[in-house]
């Protein structure tokens, strides 16, 4: 098992999952209204390997269409999942379980996409002192479900937003005139936030050493300018590597020492974990 995260908001899940029933149900549910509204018995299966997320979104759609719909997990959150295990079984009216199929299933898939790759990653710097973090590439308007999915994949959650950290970047620092000016300013302006400082080269990351800033993010380095990076930085400010980071490039990234990775693909390159929801008495 990768991680059980922190439980997200519940008004944060209703109001994803409200969106989400809205899009696809609208006035109703045309081939639906078809059937008898029986009571009836439905089931998950995985059809590939992977880690599982998305509980709290999945229940929810059922939820919204059948108050008294009756789910019963077999794994849990973040529980990595071989190619045909049964995920969930579930108890209720029939039309409810159809209608609420699709977006139900969309969220658990895309979510334990973006969960799978993130254990992946983490997986590669087992035994390392690197920790994996996500970004702000994320799909609009699920960037807070993304970043739990990330949590349950045992990966770290960046900055949620432009709100709750100060990062600067190379048009940050020309406008302010320099590096050590725009840290003022961040200081002065914002005392409670996390300074992050992003440098291109070795020059740049001197010039950061020299703030009082929280982390500092190396932009492209090559792992010669890394291994100097981690040796000038000394543990006095940690350090994070963006940009090319990929699964090929992780271990040789990771064994220059740096603390965090952070990787855009855990949220934006995602292909959805094959799942597959059934009706009928579900498999012992």
């Amino acid at each position: 098992m990768a991680g059980s995260p922190t439980p997200p908001p519940a008004d944060q899940v209703l109001a994803d999952v409200s969106r989400a029933l809205a899009e696809d149900i609208g006035t109703g549910d045309a081939t639906a209204q078809l059937l008898p509204d029986l009571p009836a018995q439905a089931w998950v299966v995985a059809k590939e390997a992977g880690t599982v997320a998305g509980r709290p979104w999945f229940d929810a759609c059922f939820q919204a269409l059948d108050p008294a719909v009756r789910l019963d997990w077999r794994v849990s959150e973040g529980q990595a999942v071989s190619a045909g295990t049964v995920l969930v079984t579930m108890a209720g009216r029939t039309r409810a379980l159809v209608s609420a199929e699709r977006p139900a299933l969309n969220f658990l898939q895309t979510l334990s996409a973006t969960a799978t790759c993130t254990a992946r990653y983490v997986a590669a710097v087992a035994g390392t002192r690197t920790r994996v973090l996500d970004t702000r590439k994320t799909l609009p308007g699920l960037r807070m479900a993304q970043k739990y999915a990330v949590r349950a994949g045992g990966g770290l959650n960046h900055r949620m937003g432009l709100f709750d950290a100060v990062m600067l970047k190379e048009n940050h620092i020309k406008a302010a005139g320099s590096i050590a000016a725009a840290a003022a300013a961040a200081r002065s302006l914002h005392p409670e936030l996390p300074l992050i400082i992003e440098v291109e080269d070795l020059h740049e990351l001197d010039q950061a050493l020299a703030t009082d800033c929280d982390r500092i993010l190396v932009d492209d380095f090559s792992l010669e300018a890394l291994r100097e990076a981690v040796r000038r930085s000394a543990g006095r400010t940690p350090l994070e590597v963006s940009g090319g980071v990929t699964m090929e490039r992780l271990a040789e990234i990771a064994a220059c020492g740096v603390d965090y990775v952070s990787v855009g693909a855990l949220t934006k390159n995602v292909t959805a974990l094959d799942l597959s929801l059934r009706l009928g008495t579900p498999p012992r």
